[in-house]
This record gives C-alpha cells, structure tokens and sequence, in this order.
C-alpha cells in the first residue's frame, strides 16, 4: 500500500519518535531474553519485530525529526529509579513498547494502514512474550528457592493441618507438600487452597502430591509423582514450563529416568521404615549415598527420618531431607522442626 505524507509535519515527527521509541524498547527486551533467559527464540521473534518496524521507518519520518525542539527531550520519571530488577526494567519497556505501538497505530491507519497493521500485530504478540517472561522468571525464582530447600514437609490428614504447617513454616520450612487420601475432592480443594496462601505469605514452595487438577485448581507451584504417576511429560504439558515436578525414586534406574524425563527434584527412599511406606522396603544409607552420587537434582532423603535417627546420615555433606510424621505427628511442631534444622546443620 502506498505511503501519504501525513498532512501536519508534527505528525511525522511524532510517528518518527514512537518508532524509535518502540524498537528502542524491543531491543532492551530482545537483550534479556538472549543473555539474560537464555531463550533464543525468544530474541530470535523480538528481533523480527524490530526488523519489520525498522523496514516501515520510512524518509518521510525520519526527515520531520526535529529532536531539539522537543519539549519532552531528556525527561525522565522519579519511578524509573525503582526498576532494581532486570524483570521491572523487562516490563517497562514492554510496555513502553505497546504504548508506542499503539500511538502508531492511531496516527497512520489512513495515511500508512500497512504500518498500522504491523503495528497492531506486533502490540498483541507483546502481550503474549511478556506473560512467557514472568512464567520464566516464576519457574527461575522457584528451582533457586527449591535448591535450597533442606527440610520438605509432606503433610498427612490432621484436623489442626493448617496451625501445624504454619509453625513448621514459622521455624525455617520453604517448601510443603500436600498429600492428602481421605478427603473428598471438594475438602481437598479448600485445605490446598488454604496450604498454598499460607506457603505464598512465608515465600515458600507448595507442592501437591498426585493430583495434578487440584494443583492446578490452587495454583500450587508444582506436583509430586510417585512412580506410577502420569508421566512426566505428560504432566509438564498440563501444568506447564514454569511449574516444578518431583518424583519419588527407590533405585538407581528411577533416578536415571527422573533425570532424563526433565524433573526438577527427586524423593530418594525409603530410607528408614515408614509408616506414610510400610510396603516398601528400606534402601539403607549406603544405597542413599551411593544415590545422591550419582545424581545432579536435588534430591530429598525420605522414609522414617526424625531426630532420633538423622544422626545416622551425618556422614552426607548437604543433607536434604522430606519428613511427614516426624512434625505431623509431633506435639510441639515448631520445636521438633527446629530440632531437625539444628541437626541438619
């Protein structure tokens, strides 16, 4: 389509600075994404993005550029200084990007309608990345958080579940797992729910075990599978990149698959006899070390462990742990949670 000079220079002038301002933006977005994320394709599409503007920067703009008589040159806003984050700075220019956009928009549907178009696609596509960065960042913040995680509660039922995760949450826990088999699903939904918001309050990890929809009804930060769970990819595409995905290994081979399907963390047990297991079989805590050797995930020694036997585990340099009836069952939770970080260190 043929371009018309806008009918008011100033027009042109000021299509000429949201061109400049919106591939100014996707630049500090398509920079982020390449050496910050990582994620090549997703600079790759930012990059276009900038290319297809840059081809659309036609004479007629760039020659109304009149840079020292704007009023505006140079000015800048008190809470720019409040982008301490490369995720703040991500989204402001985000969205310094669709404001631009949409300024094009307006001012060439008539004059420049093929610019227009660009312009509007571009805007929406935008919204889209920006939402897949903060997805990004989620899951980035949750595997540090998880890294380090030492002591994981698993919790079973128990009328005062929510006061007993709390102080076990109180006295250092970061990360909790929901595991609940006698509930109906509508009592599960809400004790999860409840479970996720205090988590959410303490900065710490919420893990539902098995049920992938009640994770996702609660927005839990991820799922853990037992061994004949849903495959992992399959639970990957259900709750997505962002989230974390654990599961329970009892050998050599188990780890090996967790590994090569993609989990994020794998439960290594049981250790000790347990009552939450009492038809497996105990790995000892040889097998354990020779587990935790050959293995580069976080892995969480589970099954029978309190304080009166992790003491035995001494001989493990960062030693993980997953624990259930040892704070469940436990008269004063924020003691023996306590208890366990102090022998733990």
């Amino acid at each position: 389509m043929p371009v018309t000079p806008p009918s008011n220079n100033r027009i042109a002038q000021l299509i000429d600075a949201n061109l400049d301002r919106a591939r100014e933006g996707l630049r500090v977005m398509e920079d982020w994404c390449r050496f910050g994320l990582k994620r090549n394709d997703f600079s790759i599409q930012i990059k276009d993005w900038r290319q297809q503007l840059g081809g659309y920067h036609h004479k007629i703009y760039r020659k109304a550029r009149l840079t020292s008589e704007d009023p505006a040159m140079g000015v800048s806003h008190h809470l720019q200084k409040n982008r301490s984050t490369p995720e703040a700075i991500f989204i402001a220019n985000s969205s310094r990007v669709q404001e631009a956009l949409r300024v094009i928009e307006e001012f060439t549907r008539i004059t420049d309608p093929k610019l227009s178009e660009v312009a509007t696609k571009i805007r929406y596509q935008t919204y889209e990345i920006e939402v897949e960065v903060l997805k990004i960042k989620e899951g980035m913040d949750n595997r540090q958080l998880l890294q380090n995680c030492s002591i994981y509660l698993i919790t079973t039922y128990r009328k005062n579940l929510k006061d007993i995760v709390m102080q076990a949450l109180e006295a250092g826990v970061k990360i909790v797992q929901y595991r609940e088999k006698f509930l109906n699903d509508h009592k599960k939904v809400n004790q999860a729910k409840d479970l996720a918001s205090l988590c959410k309050k303490y900065n710490s990890l919420f893990i539902v075990n098995d049920r992938i929809d009640i994770a996702l009804a609660v927005d839990a930060d991820g799922i853990h599978l037992g061994q004949e769970d849903i495959p992992t990819h399959i639970a990957r595409e259900l709750i997505g990149s962002e989230k974390i995905i654990g599961r329970s290994t009892h050998c050599l081979d188990d780890i090996k698959n967790a590994e090569k399907e993609g989990c994020d963390y794998i439960g290594i047990g049981p250790i000790f006899p347990s009552k939450t297991k009492n038809k497996l079989s105990p790995i000892g805590i040889d097998y354990l070390m020779k587990a935790l050797n050959r293995t580069l995930l976080p892995a969480f020694a589970i099954g029978g462990i309190n304080s009166s036997n992790i003491n035995e585990l001494n001989k493990i340099n960062n030693l993980r742990i997953a624990v259930s009836d040892a704070i469940i069952n436990s008269n004063a939770p924020f003691t023996e949670t306590e208890e366990l970080f102090k022998l733990l260190t």
